[in-house]
């Protein structure tokens, strides 16, 4: 693999796959036609499970926001494999940049409104917010993340006199969306350790949830999403720190796994746990009178 530098930021304007070599690219390399070719498939696959499980179960917000991420991943390795065609074309850059950049944000959106919905199930009193202000909170962290990145992925794909500007934009969402995983990271532990230290009384149908594997590994799975995509925005803001074109960039089996494969992981665990019976159960909740009414709206 070519791991050779751009010669300059500043004359890449005229780079074309005419009158240069791979290694002057952005990535330095020709994206793995067999590998992109598996991840657009996952991702595909995911989404259109994704689509039925949704509609099986009606949580149509969750549907909505992982499909957006499946679909994203998606497109963008498609973008890839554009890529290998002429890895110096703005638009295929584009394509790749923004889809793959955003698309964690939906996927990190459908863990945020499980906490809302575990919170539901067994009452109030567990948090110190009402349900409602976990969607509230971190899905509108997750759409300022979604624009700050989407606009620093527009700006760097521009051309180059916007690539540092755009970088830097982008470094500034990805470090967000951190700061917003680490939160809720701590307020979801903290719910979830006076749920478990809880020794009183649960209703019937929330003690027969919580004595099924699914929902056991419904909880297990969502502390390996969180990991996945807290790890793959790790990296991509080592990656962005070095600047366009540098080495940690330029390396493609550090990109393929610690953002694509921590991408499918992430999806792969939701669609097999899909948390659509937490979303049911938490209605039936509502519906029974078993809660408080006054804290719970639909998202």
């Amino acid at each position: 693999m070519l791991t050779l530098l751009p010669r300059t930021v500043a004359n890449t304007q005229n780079f074309t796959k005419e009158t240069c070599s791979v290694g002057e690219s952005v990535y330095g390399y020709y994206p793995s036609q067999p590998v992109n070719v598996i991840l657009v498939a996952i991702f595909a696959i995911s989404f259109i499970a994704n689509l039925f499980q949704g509609i099986k179960s009606r949580s149509w917000t969750f549907t909505i926001a992982l499909g957006v991420g499946t679909s994203a991943e998606a497109v963008g390795y498609i973008g890839r494999l554009l890529l290998r065609n002429d890895p110096f074309n703005k638009a295929y850059m584009g394509i790749q940049l923004v889809c793959l950049t955003v698309a964690p944000a939906f996927i990190a959106a459908g863990i945020y409104l499980t906490l809302k919905y575990l919170v539901i199930v067994h009452g109030v009193g567990f948090s110190r917010l009402p349900p409602k202000w976990y969607t509230r909170i971190f899905i509108s962290c997750d759409i300022v993340s979604i624009i700050v990145q989407t606009a620093g992925a527009g700006m760097a794909s521009g051309g180059p006199s916007m690539i540092k500007t755009g970088n830097d934009v982008m470094m500034i969402g990805l470090a967000f969306q951190v700061v917003t995983l680490a939160i809720f990271r701590a307020m979801a532990l903290h719910v979830w350790s006076r749920i478990s230290k809880y020794k009183g009384e649960l209703s019937h149908s929330t003690k027969a949830m919580r004595n099924t594997k699914r929902f056991k590994g419904l909880i297990a799975f969502i502390i390996v999403v969180f990991t996945t995509i807290l790890i793959r925005c790790i990296y991509r803001v080592a990656e962005m720190a070095g600047g366009w074109g540098n080495r940690i960039m330029q390396n493609q089996v550090s990109f393929i796994v610690l953002d694509g494969v921590m991408c499918f992981i992430a999806v792969l665990a939701l669609n097999v746990f899909h948390p659509g019976f937490l979303f049911q159960e938490s209605h039936g909740t509502v519906e029974g009178g078993a809660r408080d009414s006054t804290v719970v709206q639909k998202v």
